[in-house]
């Protein structure tokens, strides 16, 4: 997926998005590994349990046919969005309908003979007409009037249906909004208020609908009127940005997964309380097992949550008082765990088989067949680095025993590398650290002509004759060669250089923004181009400053997590940086540029030298120091634009 991460003891330098690695890494890492299972850039391997089929890519979401007899898939990819219908017997995708975009949501009528798809970007509901195991696009129901060219301003995500057929109840995303539709009439009649970037909608036997808000803290629960219209009801605080929803069968209890915090809530409906959470943190430190899809057992008894971060499913035996089954006999506690594919994103339970989609599926690969600067990049190309994700499908028994419950958990430690030992401490704590930030380069364009180390010369872009001071800090500090970057872009090579974790919210929108189906870039501490009270894409436990702050650490940043009032500023007028987060406030030097290309790197280590030499007199250097770099995005030799 991405090049070799390179630290240099005092100083460290990673490239946050670039290219597959080469095949001789490939092949390399394949030596290390003779399982034979894939090992993801992030450390991790793949070992999925029962049986895998390959879908599109970036599934988010999936459901059952009426009649179980067949899976549709949403697919959520840059390359390519749309639904894909699977036949439960074999696996195999058995029909494809590319879609202009889609987002999260899908729902069946209940006379079984339409399917709607949530239109994402294209501000629309798509409705299908479902007959004979087949999907056949009917028409679509408009949630506002698009602009060509323009973005989509309510994307529709979560969507239910009322119990008589007539009404839908939509989630938009970037409307902080439930759409109520009239079905028969095409249009919205109603709109309610939501916390922020609603997202998950399910409808209650008594009509009441619950949404949560990706961006929030809260599931709104909306009573039902006569009419098919909402009232607009109560907010039910749960767990920081709660995202799936599921109800128990007989509706007495809402399950709220919030992938921020490791946790799953229990709702009970009547008296709209959380009255039970599981706690899905894995063994590892920190969060990062985010819970992002939930299902449950036909007798309501067991939990299935789908851990995106973790490769698996976790199993949870429910208490009378969570599932609201008086036979119930759990402890709430974790039961175990079952391996799946990269990114599990959405669960089904049906019958005797746990039906998994995994949104990264297999891991990535090598792609000789990337496009190359000087050439024309064809659109969607499958060999960029978004374009190599491809979902699976996994079965798995749904109720394995419990030798075989405890064999898959044993699984799942190993893969992830929970039951390995800490190394030895051999040197004493680094008195200071300057982190250097640098992206959209391999290990071997760089350094593949470093000697020292295992690189591919023949893959060298910027050879030690271009790039002297990057080859003598290798030299000087060291080098590490076989690191390997968990991103695939620019969005999330910096959340993961700074919190070693992306959210499912970052996850789950890069391939739609990247892509040009809509959406600000909410990263880097930005929502809809503003600095926010509470950020969508940051991780509960924060980020690198964070920690800092924590432990009585002084920080310093240059660069990461701002933005110019003046971007680009005009010529001749002084940066104006200023940090999108309130840790970086009195922390960050406001003169040094973050992200804009038109200033050249010597200009921003200018000024950082300047105020080195002040710390240095002055005996107040920071124990840790952050720096962007961001012109390895190089503009060849464009006129009037940096060069390398």
């Amino acid at each position: 997926m991405c090049s070799k991460l390179t630290c240099l003891l005092a100083l460290a330098f990673v490239a946050s998005a670039c290219n597959s690695p080469s095949p001789q890494v490939e092949a390399a890492i394949a030596a290390q590994d003779p399982s034979g299972e894939r090992r993801l850039p992030t450390g991790a391997r793949l070992d999925p349990a029962g049986v895998s089929y390959d879908l599109g890519p970036l599934p988010l979401a999936m459901t059952l046919s009426p009649d179980r007899s067949r899976l549709i898939v949403l697919l959520n990819g840059w390359r390519e969005q749309g639904i894909q219908v699977v036949d439960r017997s074999t696996g195999r995708v058995v029909q494809k309908i590319s879609l202009p975009a889609v987002f999260l949501g899908m729902a069946f009528s209940p006379d079984a003979k339409s399917l709607y798809v949530s239109g994402g970007n294209e501000d629309v509901v798509y409705r299908f007409d479902w007959a004979g195991g087949e999907a056949k696009l009917a028409d679509s129901i408009a949630l506002a009037v698009k602009q060509p060219g323009r973005s989509g301003t309510r994307y529709p995500a979560g969507i239910a249906i009322s119990r008589d057929g007539r009404t839908l109840y939509v989630a938009e995303n970037l409307g902080d909004s439930l759409a109520v539709i009239d079905i028969a009439a095409h249009r919205v009649v109603q709109r309610l208020a939501t916390e922020k970037y609603a997202y998950g909608v399910t409808a209650g036997p008594d009509g009441t609908v619950y949404v949560s808000a990706w961006g929030g803290w809260t599931v709104s629960a909306f009573p039902a009127r006569a009419n098919g219209t909402l009232e607009q009801g109560t907010r039910i605080r749960v767990a920081r940005h709660p995202s799936a929803l599921l109800l128990s069968s007989d509706g007495s209890r809402l399950f709220v997964a919030s992938g921020s915090t490791d946790k799953v809530s229990v709702v009970d409906t009547r008296t709209q309380r959380v009255v039970a959470t599981m706690n899905d943190a894995s063994p590892a430190v920190g969060e990062g097992s985010t819970p992002n899809a939930l299902a449950l057992s036909p007798d309501g008894s067991r939990l299935y949550v789908a851990e995106a971060d973790n490769n698996a499913v976790a199993l949870f035996d429910l208490s009378a008082a969570a599932s609201g089954v008086s036979r119930a006999t759990g402890t709430d506690a974790l039961a175990g765990r079952i391996p799946v594919g990269w990114y599990p994103s959405a669960v089904v339970a049906d019958g005797n088989d746990l039906l998994v989609a995994n949104a990264k599926g297999r891991g990535t690969a090598p792609n000789p067949g990337h496009w190359q600067p000087g050439q024309p990049m064809p659109a969607h190309t499958p060999d960029y680095t978004l374009g190599q994700i491809n979902g699976t499908l996994t079965i798995n028994p749904a109720r394995p025993s419990t030798s075989d419950l405890d064999a898959l958990s044993s699984r799942v430690a190993t893969a992830n590398g929970w039951n390995s030992q800490q190394a030895k401490k051999r040197y004493p704590p680094f008195e200071h650290v300057i982190y250097i930030i640098k992206e959209n380069r391999t290990y071997d364009q760089v350094f593949g002509d470093l000697k020292q180390a295992d690189g591919d010369s023949s893959l060298v872009f910027f050879p030690r004759s271009v790039s002297p001071n990057h080859h003598a800090l290798a030299e000087r500090f060291g080098i590490f060669d076989r690191f390997f970057v968990n991103a695939e872009v620019s969005p999330d090579g910096h959340e993961w250089s700074m919190a070693a974790y992306v959210t499912d919210y970052a996850e789950k929108t890069i391939s739609s923004n990247y892509s040009g189906r809509g959406r600000s870039y909410d990263y880097q501490g930005l929502n809809r181009n503003a600095v926010p009270d509470d950020d969508v894409a940051e991780p509960s436990s924060g980020y690198l400053w964070n920690l800092a702050e924590r432990a009585g650490i002084t920080y310093r940043d240059y660069g990461e997590f701002v933005y110019e009032a003046d971007d680009p500023p005009a010529v001749g007028s002084r940066v104006s940086a200023a940090p999108t987060k309130s840790a970086l406030l009195d922390h960050t030097n406001t003169a040094y540029s973050g992200w804009n290309l038109d200033i050249p790197d010597q200009a921003r280590a200018d000024v950082w030298l300047a105020e080195f030499q002040e710390f240095v007199r002055d005996g107040k250097m920071p124990a840790l120091e952050i720096l962007t770099l961001p012109n390895d995005h190089t503009s060849g030799a464009t006129a009037g634009r940096p060069t390398p």
